[in-house]
């Protein structure tokens, strides 16, 4: 794909994943809208860049797990005039705690942001993309998407909707000119696991942000439904599909043990 002066909405972009996303397309000549809670980030992101790349970077402060979120970024982009050719639905969370000990308002938040924003934005602008004959989702999923996961229930359940909700969008979306693809990574120099209070010892070799990206990128061009980064990950996603449905929650929970110190 060709991503010059094309324009990318990406949620989630003020670190992780989702800056690499913005500075990976920013250095193939794409324009970018960036979407996260931290303003100074993100004006920092946008201004950095704008200068190593002279693309147009724009950016919006917004806490999408709020309601009625994904509307006002919607409103605002259309009022700045801002047309979306590229959507990376990158923003979500996890909570490492067994769910009966778990704070519902938290879930509640997760599911919104995880499921609830992702799927708001893919059905407005896939809706404008089908229009138009072209356009481009990735939504960012996890290999967690496999299979049930003790301790983080809810995240694992919520990747699994977006890994199955993409794969059936690729469907529709290959009738239409509009590519959709779900990226899996495991465990990525993000600080997720440590943020959430798992052991980041037990979760296999860390792959860079840059990587889970150029994954993307590279499964997108090829007109993939789906994306599993890196061999390890891929060896154990495959490996995880051979194993009894009522023992593959306690092989999962075997990578996402609390640490020692939680």
């Amino acid at each position: 794909m060709d991503y010059r002066d094309k324009t990318v909405l990406i949620t989630g972009a003020s670190g992780g994943i989702g800056a690499a996303f913005a500075t990976g397309l920013a250095a193939r000549g794409a324009n970018v809208i960036l979407v996260a809670r931290n303003e100074a980030k993100l004006k920092e992101l946008a201004t950095d860049l704008h200068d190593s790349h002279g693309i147009r970077a724009e950016y919006l402060a917004a806490d999408l797990s709020e309601p009625c979120a994904s509307d006002d970024v919607v409103e605002e982009l259309d009022r700045r005039g801002l047309a979306v050719d590229i959507l990376v639905n990158n923003a979500g969370f996890g909570m490492h705690a067994d769910f009966a000990e778990s704070d519902p308002a938290r879930i509640r938040d997760a599911v919104a942001l995880n499921v609830g924003v992702l799927t708001d934005l893919c059905a407005v602008y896939m809706s404008r993309m089908t229009q138009l004959g072209a356009g481009a989702i990735i939504n960012v999923a996890s290999v967690a998407a496999f299979q049930p996961v003790p301790h983080l229930a809810v995240y694992a359940a919520t990747k699994a909707y977006v890994l199955s909700l993409s794969e059936a969008l690729w469907w529709e979306g290959k009738q239409n000119g509009v590519k959709v693809l779900a990226v899996c990574p495991g465990a990525t120099d993000t600080g997720f696991f440590e943020a959430a209070g798992a052991n980041a010892d037990s979760v296999g070799p860390r792959r860079s942000t840059s990587q889970v990206v150029n994954t993307a990128l590279r499964a997108l061009d090829a007109g993939k439904p789906s994306v599993v980064d890196g061999l390890y990950n891929l060896v154990a996603v495959a490996v995880s599909q051979l194993v009894p449905r009522r023992l593959a929650p306690a092989v999962a929970e075997l990578a996402v043990r609390p640490s020692a110190q939680g």
